[in-house]
């Protein structure tokens, strides 16, 4: 079936040729997803308290790490512990199929991508492959370095803030699996998609909307609002907590201005400004 979808993509396609093929991507994409689905589903009452749960305690190596390399910058509670409660018959059992099935989709990312590559190839000229296929690549990867960011640092800081506030001593915060579920799966794959900042700047850039001249003029303004988004992320009156969330994003948007094409004439001016060399 592989070799049929390449001889259809070889050649003048009509509209329902284009349904067949993203017919079969989707088929292929729903097995893949459906076998990593199962992988998860199998490991998931091994790794559950390891891994979603870890949070939780203060045995968590990142905060035992962060706790070292601060010098006692940060303070962590040593007794840090919260139980998390379930209140629904079907509870646990959702909760591994939901979790299972964000965790499958995190690590086949890399496969879907393939797939929407191949299915968009055949419509693009040989200089716009050579220019999107490490585009793709690297939004990857970015992808896969935002969910570890957000799995090792944003979450972790913003779950130990929002489980010790008190708003009084009267008050005993119990907290829901299924809320605490929702929360970590949602802040890692935003921190995945995030991430994606570079590419998606490339990808407007590509199309004309966005150019370098913009994002050096507006930086300022940038700053302002991942200052305003990290803080968002990670509600902490700990100014470190709200730097490390803040760096990595400015770095994207740095990132993202070298990666932007130069407008005509910043280029011309650059030309302009270049010595010229007697030979």
């Amino acid at each position: 079936m592989a070799e049929e979808t390449e001889e259809l993509l070889g050649e003048n396609m009509s509209f329902w040729d284009h349904l067949e093929v993203l017919r079969w991507a989707l088929f292929r994409i729903a097995c893949v997803m459906f076998v990593a689905f199962g992988l998860w589903f199998w490991a998931m009452p091994h790794i559950f308290d390891d891994f979603v749960m870890a949070a939780t305690s203060s045995d968590f190596f990142v905060y035992r790490g962060l706790t070292a390399i601060s010098h006692g910058l940060i303070k962590f509670n040593s007794d840090f512990k919260v139980d998390i409660i379930n209140i629904e018959v079907t509870g646990p059992f959702m909760i591994h199929i939901k979790t299972s099935f964000y965790m499958a989709a995190i690590v086949t990312f890399p496969y879907i991508i393939y797939e929407v590559w191949r299915f968009i190839k055949p419509a693009l000229f040989e200089n716009e492959i050579r220019h999107i296929r490490p585009a793709f690549l690297g939004g990857t990867v970015m992808f896969f370095i935002g969910c570890a960011v957000g799995y090792l640092l944003v979450f972790p800081f913003t779950f130990r803030f929002l489980a010790e506030y008190t708003l009084s001593p009267n008050i005993t915060n119990q907290i829901n699996l299924s809320n605490y579920i929702g929360n970590f799966t949602m802040l890692i794959i935003v921190m995945g998609i995030v991430f994606e900042m570079p590419l998606l700047a490339w990808l407007l850039s590509s199309l004309g909307l966005l150019r370098k001249g913009m994002l050096r003029e507006y930086k300022r303004h940038a700053i302002v609002g991942l200052l305003v988004l990290s803080a968002i992320i990670t509600p902490s009156g700990d100014p470190f907590t709200l730097m490390v969330v803040f760096i990595p994003l400015y770095l994207l948007y740095e990132l993202s201005i070298l990666l932007v094409k130069k407008d005509e004439v910043e280029a011309e001016e650059e030309q302009e400004d270049t010595p010229v060399t007697e030979s």
